[in-house]
């Protein structure tokens, strides 16, 4: 078996793990300081690798405000809201009703990039995702009632945040370097996402951070943020961009079996048959946006070689 396809088992295996961190911590830590942590820990990680590359903080003003607002909105509105919601459902579902992310991105780019533009294949994939919320929500109304029900109406919220983001990102932010850019938007992320912690749920010096709740810190930030982001780079630079968009498809089906195994999650048949649409109008997106995507790939990997030989090659592998 090759590096790269090693690479895609793990990084879809980390990602699709995540969500039972999540739900772990959750246990021990209300959301929003837990969600702060992970990434205060994760910008610490992170931080040697900027320092070593010599990355220079971009001078023009709109790079900067690109920077911090889609910190805000993927840092403090999405994963706000990811944690926050997690409380009231499973990770399985969590994890399912986020992968709504590239459909929302679809809509979105529909407005704002030329080059991807609806088409009757990519809106019958958002029908088909649509049409499984609804039917994942009328399954949470009817059997947990509205505090489950609003949490995953938080989750889709999200989802939501998280593809404008994305969308501006691609619009406007192409050339800056893809580290940098994290660590500036987890630090404009995160400030907000502690004082709402502080203000709503107290002193977070106080909580019971118990070995499991530290544990599953340390796993979301140094292994679900720092090392995701750094192998999701290094995969888009040495296999095809539209086999490494197949990890949107199996992180769920990872999330929601490991609820089941280690969570006692009970998957209904309406979730069951909500999520196989969800994952189905995702496939739709993601096979319809191929040619697009391999061209943004190349565009990327450009940049990286130009990178590479102003800083050194920061191959990891």
């Amino acid at each position: 078996m090759n590096r790269p396809i090693l690479v895609w088992l793990l990084l879809s295996a980390v990602w699709g793990s995540t969500w039972l961190f999540i739900k772990i911590g959750l246990e021990d830590v209300p959301p929003f300081t837990f969600a702060g942590a992970r990434f205060i820990v994760a910008m610490l990680s992170l931080a040697p690798l900027l320092l070593i590359r010599k990355v220079r903080m971009p001078r023009s003003g709109s790079d900067l405000r690109l920077m911090l607002g889609t910190g805000i909105l993927t840092f403090t509105c999405a994963y706000g809201l990811v944690y926050w919601g997690e409380q009231y459902i499973s990770s399985g579902l969590a994890a399912l009703l986020f992968g709504t992310f590239p459909l929302f991105g679809l809509i979105i780019a529909h407005f704002y990039l030329a080059a991807e533009r609806m088409t009757w294949t990519k809106l019958a994939g958002v029908v088909l995702g649509i049409l499984g919320i609804g039917l994942v929500f009328s399954n949470e109304l009817r059997v947990t009632g509205t505090a489950a029900l609003w949490g995953s109406v938080a989750i889709v919220l999200a989802a939501l945040s998280a593809a404008y983001a994305d969308v501006l990102i691609k619009l406007r932010g192409g050339h800056i370097d893809p580290t940098l850019l994290t660590m500036v938007q987890m630090a404009a992320g995160t400030i907000p996402l502690l004082v709402v912690g502080v203000i709503t749920e107290g002193n977070p010096l106080q909580f019971t951070w118990t070995p499991l709740a530290l544990f599953s810190l340390l796993y979301l930030a140094v292994f679900g943020t720092s090392l995701g982001f750094v192998l999701l780079y290094w995969l888009i630079k040495h296999m095809e961009v539209t086999k490494t968009m197949l990890i949107t498809l199996v992180t769920p089906l990872i999330a929601v079996m490991l609820g089941i195994v280690f969570l006692d999650e009970e998957l209904s048949w309406r979730t069951a048959v909500g999520g196989a649409a969800i994952v189905a109008g995702i496939g739709l997106v993601v096979w319809q946006g191929a040619a697009v995507l391999q061209q943004r790939a190349a565009f990327w990997f450009a940049s990286w070689k130009r990178a590479d030989a102003t800083h050194g090659d920061t191959d990891p592998f």
